[in-house]
């Protein structure tokens, strides 16, 4: 069989879902994935972004990182989507990707498509779950195949005890939560059970 082909979607502000983006491109890679990295369309004005310093330095610091397009997700067997809540609810920009996507859906070219995703917020009670599960919602629809983590390693413990996916609160000085090997293992599993389906698929 082929390699199970992994993209790493994500939207970041201040740089976390960044670096938890990289950390689940490692996990792919270790679990023998072909892994693609790439961002989401800015939609924030030029003023918005400057005003924001922190903000500014993760526009520069991902230039060389590609913006995702609707081939990607054709091209993709698994997804892996990373975005701070906003509201308890998606960012606009990543909304906006999604939103996008009616033609590959109307076509059936998302059916199967197996989909694990991971959050950030300022407080741990400020939206992760309701996040993940909001982003869960469109890939119903979509008629993927969602990989939570669930409980299937201790590692999701010692991350905070998300099932749904790694979600991790962040302050001024950054993750509040040591979750990269938790982010690590959710894609390894993501990669695990896209194995899965696409033997199946071809049985």
């Amino acid at each position: 069989m082929d390699k199970i082909k992994l993209a790493v979607i994500y939207y970041s502000t201040t740089g976390t879902n960044y670096q938890l983006a990289q950390w689940a491109a490692q996990g792919g890679e270790q679990a023998g994935a072909t892994v693609q990295l790439f961002k989401v369309s800015e939609l924030a004005s030029a003023e918005a972004i400057a005003a924001n310093p922190a903000w500014q330095a993760t526009v520069e610091k991902t230039r060389h990182i590609p913006e995702v397009a609707l081939s990607d997700l054709e091209w993709a067997d698994a997804i892996i989507f990373s975005m701070p809540t906003r509201y308890g609810n998606i960012p606009a920009q990543m909304k906006q990707f999604l939103d996008s996507t009616g033609g590959l859906w109307f076509q059936g070219k998302l059916a199967n498509k197996v989909v694990s995703a991971m959050t950030s917020a300022q407080n741990p009670h400020g939206g992760q779950e309701s996040t993940l599960l909001s982003l869960y919602t469109t890939m119903h629809h979509w008629g993927a195949i969602i990989a939570a983590p669930g409980y299937t390693d201790p590692v999701i413990f010692a991350a905070g005890g998300n099932p749904y996916g790694v979600s991790v609160s962040v302050d001024r000085e950054g993750m509040k939560t040591d979750v990269q090997e938790a982010v690590i293992h959710q894609a390894r599993r993501t990669v695990m059970i896209a194995g899965w389906i696409k033997k199946g698929l071809s049985a």
